[in-house]
């Protein structure tokens, strides 16, 4: 067995553990303002975000997969998958195991932009694919933030601000119905984290079609990702859920629909209108749309919780960027 297929082997099964540490990362996203507000157990939560993440990632996977693989850099070749995939997945385990929900994206894209500095230079990669996402970036969780504002305060007066004499059974049926279509949201954008940097490497492999290639990725990357959320799940959900504030059904309500939202849309209008869907951090728009709805209600946030979880989104940047870079460059220079 040559190099190329070692590194091959080996990259594809840091693939499958980046989508175990991305279920374990992420599944606090769709499932912390059901679990956080008594909607739901946390066993539970974590059963319905598998069934639906799968099925979000299957059916629309594709739209930022595509973007992940072929937006950014030209294409990238087996050691540039591999130093991706294993310089992400490092700082992720590291993030979970601290139960901080760091963005699985921002760690990606970060590590496809250090390959394509040092595979490329500046000039191969795509200025204008990474402004996109650089600029939904911030506007993600600005969006679900005020989204959820807005939500929240809308519900609120439906209830007429009579909550406790509303049924609180309409109110927890909705949120779980949220939880369904932002954990299918999560699937359809998030799937590429782990898989979208192999499609090039699958459809030349296979001989097929990217749309076949894309799909075949969705559903590895998607087995990874339920196994990681039933594993390590807890320990984020645990974070988002009770540490960055109180939330009620209210609250947990107006979160979780802004939250799927806000990934849904980021996902879906710009493959309609350029031909590839955005890779949010949806980590970021879950926080986002926590503290808007939160701050609707006027209830106290974790300060020293939120500026832990700010301190290391911005790592997160950095660390990739040079990690990935570092890796590729050793690792071609062992393999001539």
């Amino acid at each position: 067995m040559d190099t190329s297929m070692i590194l091959l082997a080996l990259g594809l099964l840091l693939a499958f553990i980046m989508s175990m540490n991305l279920g374990g990362n992420d599944a606090a996203n769709p499932t912390s303002a059901a679990v956080g507000a008594g909607a739901m157990t946390m066993k539970r939560a974590l059963v319905a975000f598998c069934i639906f993440a799968f099925l979000g990632a299957v059916l629309q996977g594709s739209m930022v997969i595509k973007t992940v693989g072929k937006g950014i850099v030209p294409e990238i070749d087996v050691v540039g998958a591999f130093a991706v995939i294993l310089s992400a997945n490092v700082w992720i385990f590291l993030a979970t195991m601290r139960g901080m929900a760091i963005s699985t994206t921002h760690s990606v894209i970060c590590a496809v932009i250090g390959y394509g500095i040092a595979k490329f230079g500046i000039e191969g990669i795509s200025l204008t694919a990474l402004g996109m996402i650089a600029a939904s970036w911030l506007t993600s969780p600005i969006c679900s933030m005020i989204l959820a504002f807005v939500i929240y305060k809308m519900i609120y007066g439906f209830a007429n601000g009579r909550y406790e004499t509303s049924p609180a059974r309409f109110f927890k049926a909705l949120l779980i119905g949220s939880l369904c279509f932002s954990a299918y949201s999560f699937g359809a954008n998030d799937v590429a984290n782990a898989t979208g940097v192999y499609i090039t490497i699958a459809a030349n492999m296979g001989h097929m079609p990217d749309s076949l290639a894309m799909l075949s990725l969705a559903v590895f990357g998607t087995l990874g990702i339920i196994l990681g959320a039933l594993l390590f799940g807890p320990r984020v959900i645990e974070t988002l859920a009770f540490r960055v504030t109180r939330l009620d059904l209210l609250t947990g309500l107006a979160a979780s629909i802004s939250n799927a939202l806000v990934v849904y849309l980021f996902t879906t209008v710009p493959y309609i209108i350029l031909g590839y869907g955005l890779p949010i951090s949806t980590s970021y728009a879950a926080v986002g749309a926590i503290l808007g709805a939160s701050m609707a209600a006027k209830r106290n946030v974790s300060r020293s919780t939120s500026a832990y979880l700010v301190m290391y989104w911005l790592f997160t940047v950095p660390v990739n960027i040079l990690l990935s870079a570092s890796i590729f460059y050793l690792v071609s220079l062992a393999v001539g």
